[in-house]
């Protein structure tokens, strides 16, 4: 904003000549509907451009009976540019937009988008409210033939990669754009709700239960999560009194003992993990197993998700490794773009492989030199390259164990003091915000002080299996082949946790 300057008259006509005729003219920006994307190469309309939400506050009620939600949204956010409209990545019906307690027109278009137009164009850089009432039936509701709103026996779910929040609030649905949240859900009395965060509080009032959770860091939209049924809940601290809270569907019959042996253990690992990455980066900790049918897990921020099949041939400490490392892989920092994929999955992998050497159960050399073995040269999972999987291989094998591979190999070329000195600083460095693979590259370099690039173009970038192994053992290219590793089957059951949910 510019402000005139009152001078007596003189003084006036020569600062006015002093001012060059275009800073005296300059016309604020025009405004233009904001992009129905915000840039994703994988997914070109996620997320929407022109303005940067800070929080999100959500005020919901849900039935599950007739899978009933009906919801008021408030989003805060700055506009990054002149708008005369903007969009929301959205999926429910919509009653009513506010945009600064002014009603705004709104419709449809595309298979998820919510445009709104104000009352008055928005400047560039202002600070704007937007309130969105809206209701729904979130499983019936499906965008490009599916849903990712889970229904189970006695409630729902919302927990999915990479798109979830459009069945249950509007968004700007990228991790680019990340915002805390104060999320407070009413249920019938005696159902319970699971989030992100704290439970700061509940109360009971005619017949219904209201919860409220809060995390307060900021967290990507896909990292939210609801789930609503009956639990039993364990509470409990770190040793550094940070809040644990897990959760477990009653009715989740033979799997009950297994998913409680695994996820009770989610203190222990991430008091770990923080030996290996640095300070645990948010408010809370836990996990929760909900009776879905899926088969997959998700690192859903401060508390992981986890399907009971996870848990079908016993306890697996591996799978809560993996979706607790990602607490400050993928969590704290997240991806810039969705190629940038192994930035996440390819280090949680690894944290299983650490987590089996710290076990006795096989080195992660061991693990990088079996998996090698695994994949001859004319295996497909070569033709994946982890750096940029492509849309269609993003969840793919080779992003978790080539990926693996790319970090054992770093290992093996700077020496483990660099090497840990790496994992520990980067989430820290980048703490909530975002990078690519190649600031990840710019960043060992950095700290080890040995060019890498060579290293990463090979084991992330080459449709080949490499000359060699991550670090050559004498076994391999010989006729004895690598010994299988007692954690490998652990490990290698926790594949499945990959295959994320869409519901036809």
């Amino acid at each position: 904003m510019h402000r005139r300057l009152l001078a007596p008259s003189a003084l006036a006509g020569c600062l006015l000549l002093a001012i060059p005729a275009s800073a005296a003219t300059a016309a604020p920006e025009a405004s233009a509907p904001g992009a129905p994307g915000i840039g994703d190469p994988y997914y070109p309309d996620y997320g929407n451009g022109g303005y940067d939400v800070s929080h999100y506050d959500l005020r919901l009620k849900y039935q599950p009976k007739n899978d009933r939600l009906e919801g008021t949204a408030t989003l805060l956010a700055t506009t990054t540019e002149a708008l005369s409209r903007f969009n929301l990545d959205f999926a429910l019906d919509v009653s009513e937009v506010r945009v600064d307690g002014r009603k705004a027109a709104f419709t449809r278009a595309g298979s998820h988008e919510l445009e709104i137009t104000p009352v008055a164009p928005l400047d560039k850089g202002q600070r704007v409210s937007v309130v969105v009432r809206y209701s729904g039936t979130p499983s019936q509701v499906k965008v490009d033939g599916y849903t990712s709103w889970h229904r189970t026996p006695d409630g729902a779910v919302a927990a999915n990669e990479p798109e979830a929040a459009w069945w249950w609030f509007p968004s700007n649905d990228h991790p680019l754009d990340k915002a805390t949240y104060d999320i407070s859900v009413a249920v019938p009395a005696g159902t319970q709700t699971v989030s992100n965060g704290v439970l700061t509080s509940q109360s009971s009032q005619l017949g219904w239960t209201r919860y409220n959770w809060r995390s307060d860091k900021p967290q990507a939209t896909y990292l939210a999560t609801l789930a609503v049924g009956k639990f039993d809940i364990t509470t409990g601290k770190t040793a550094d009194g940070l809040p644990v809270l897990n959760a477990y569907s009653k009715d989740l019959g033979d799997n009950a003992g297994a998913a409680r042996a695994s996820v009770e253990r989610t203190t222990e690992v991430a008091e770990w993990l923080t030996e290996v990455f640095g300070p645990y980066p948010f408010n809370a900790l836990g996990g929760y197993v909900p009776n879905t049918t899926t088969g997959y897990a998700l690192e859903t921020q401060t508390r992981p998700f986890y399907s009971p099949r996870q848990f079908a041939d016993g306890a697996n400490v591996s799978v809560v490794v993996h979706e607790l490392a990602h607490q400050w892989y993928g969590d704290s920092v997240s991806v810039k773009s969705w190629k940038d994929i192994w930035v996440n999955e390819g280090f949680a992998r690894y944290s299983q492989w650490l987590w089996s050497e710290k076990e006795g159960d096989g080195t992660a050399q061991d693990l990088a030199d079996y998996v090698y073995a695994q994949h001859p040269a004319d295996d497909p999972f070569w033709k994946v390259e982890p750096g940029d999987p492509g849309p269609e291989n993003q969840f793919h094998l080779a992003v978790y164990d080539r990926g693996a591979l790319a970090i054992q190999a770093l290992r093996n070329e700077v020496g483990d003091k660099d090497f840990f000195a790496i994992l520990k600083g980067w989430p820290q460095e980048n703490a909530y915000g975002n990078a690519k693979v190649g600031d990840f590259v710019q960043y060992a370099e950095k700290v080890s002080g040995k060019p890498l690039a060579d290293l990463f173009e090979t084991w992330l970038y080459t449709e080949v299996k490499p000359a060699a192994p991550a670090a050559a053992r004498a076994t391999i290219g010989t006729e004895k082949a690598p010994a299988k590793p007692k954690s490998w089957k652990k490990i290698a059951a926790t594949n499945t946790a990959h295959d994320y949910g869409k519901v036809h």
